[in-house]
């Protein structure tokens, strides 16, 4: 699943066009190094996004097409 759609499905990010402007600034990193809205995301990757001095980290836990919002938290894992 593309980057910036798993923000959206995940909803770490409310909106995908918000999701794809982030990753395009260069704020969100994956493993450790920048990715593209196109990077393909798998289980264990490592996401980062940095809203001004505040960074969210989190574990990719589940790749799901589509999720409902209560369960929307379990696709992922805070660091």
């Amino acid at each position: 699943m593309r980057l910036d759609k798993y923000l959206k499905v995940s909803r770490l990010i409310k909106r995908r066009t918000i999701a794809n402007e982030a990753c395009d600034a260069g704020r969100v990193t994956v493993n450790g190094k920048i990715a593209k809205a196109s990077y393909d995301v798998k289980v264990g990757d490592i996401i980062e996004i940095r809203f001004g001095e505040k960074a969210v980290r989190a574990e990719v836990t589940a790749v799901m097409e589509t999720v409902k919002k209560e369960n929307a938290a379990e696709m992922y894992r805070y660091l």
